[in-house]
């Protein structure tokens, strides 16, 4: 019988919410694919089948399940997928989040890195799993594009990462050089790191490569993370 229990952190599966961030993971990772449930009521239902058909995914009708497991009413076609522990490309641009704690921010995150070509994100524990189905839905599907690890510690990361030329900017509130897109450095090979959305980065980031600051008015404290975080993509992405 097909899974239908809510999902929990390291349990081994998970679900895309919707008829879009399904078919993402049917053609992007079709690998870690389960099955996918149908809701009586969809009306694009041949598109999905006939893709489930075609890479050997089973297709389960049960009304019953999709209301169980979604708590959006719109939902009428869940992908349940395996997952995985993941390894980052030490030979790509990364971006790293620092003890992220919002999963819809996380979510719109990792699907602005895709738009700015980014496949590589670190988060740095503690931080929100990213495989919960709101993070999930979120990213649009983005995450099923992405490579995502979690470290413990920076320094963990940087035994990982370093040793290729990569250079550190750290997205901070003070200090640092004012970036914008005529502005910014153009390294081939670079992690932008960007804090908590409460806190932002420790303090002690202020010491790690380079340290950025986003020009702003004084009538704001700071900007939304994934704000900051657009922004200082479409700087860099901009250069390269």
């Amino acid at each position: 019988m097909e899974v239908i229990k809510p999902y929990k952190r390291g349990c081994g599966y998970s679900y895309a919410l919707g008829a879009f961030p399904t078919m993402e993971m049917l053609t992007k990772r079709p690998e870690i694919a389960v099955g996918v449930f149908v809701h009586s009521s969809f009306t694009d239902r041949a598109k999905v089948e006939n893709l489930c058909r075609k890479i050997g995914v089973p297709v389960w009708n049960n009304d019953k399940a999709i209301a169980r497991l979604s708590d959006k009413e719109n939902v009428f076609v869940i992908g349940v997928f395996r997952t995985a522990e993941q390894r980052l490309d030490p030979e790509k641009p990364h971006v790293m989040l620092v003890n992220p704690s919002n999963m819809g921010n996380v979510g719109t995150i990792l699907r602005t890195c895709l738009a700015f070509g980014i496949h590589d994100v670190a988060v740095v524990a503690p931080g929100v799993d990213w495989f919960n189905p709101k993070v999930v839905r979120a990213s649009m599907g983005a995450l099923f594009s992405l490579r995502i690890a979690m470290y413990d510690s920076f320094e963990e990361y940087v035994s990982f990462a370093s040793g290729v030329g990569r250079e550190y900017f750290p997205f901070m509130l003070n200090g640092g050089a004012e970036v914008t897109p005529a502005s910014c450095p153009k390294p081939d090979l670079y992690t932008l790191i960007f804090g908590n959305e409460a806190t932002g980065l420790p303090a002690e980031y202020a010491e790690i490569g380079t340290v950025i600051k986003i020009p702003q008015s004084g009538e704001v404290d700071s900007l939304n993370l994934t704000i900051a975080v657009g922004i200082g993509l479409y700087s860099f992405s901009e250069r390269r």
